[in-house]
């Protein structure tokens, strides 16, 4: 991609020892897909690295009490559902334990594996983030949300 992207976000992916992930629900006021299932995550600032911005958000949307040991980093990263106007880090993160306590942001929040997260309504990109992170089996993800590349 020639352009600049518009903005740059780090997403942040929880797995624990059951190969779950953390989901969270968007609350319903929000601007970018309200009532959404999906990751911490949130804008880089102006001058801040994506590690920082992946901690920052950890701490703002499920709490300083929550455990996690960084694992692996992807990025940057073109998002391929808005165009490529989005910069995207991913960081893949174990759950070691403690408390989430959601912020505003999130209504509440569920782990789910590849057999028990299709009844949730997730965020564009959700699945091609475990995809990239390569965390379940492809053919688990709902292949209709997968760029081609990445199906299979």
């Amino acid at each position: 991609m020639s352009q600049p992207p518009q903005a740059r976000f780090s997403i942040c992916v929880i797995e624990d020892d059951a190969r779950r992930l953390l989901f969270l629900h968007r609350a319903p006021t929000l601007t970018l897909e309200p009532n959404k299932w999906g990751f911490p995550a949130g804008h880089i600032e102006e001058g801040e690295v994506p590690r920082a911005c992946a901690y920052r958000e950890l701490a703002e949307e499920i709490g300083t009490g929550a455990k996690v040991l960084e694992k692996i980093v992807l990025g940057p990263l073109r998002d391929s559902f808005y165009g490529g106007i989005y910069e995207i880090h991913l960081f893949h993160f174990h759950w070691l334990g403690g408390s989430i306590e959601l912020n505003h942001e999130h209504s509440e929040y569920r782990w789910a594996g590849p057999d028990d997260y299709q009844d949730l309504d997730l965020m564009d990109g959700i699945e091609e983030d475990i995809a990239l992170l390569d965390l379940w089996p492809r053919s688990a993800l709902n292949q209709a949300r997968l760029p081609p590349a990445l199906r299979g």
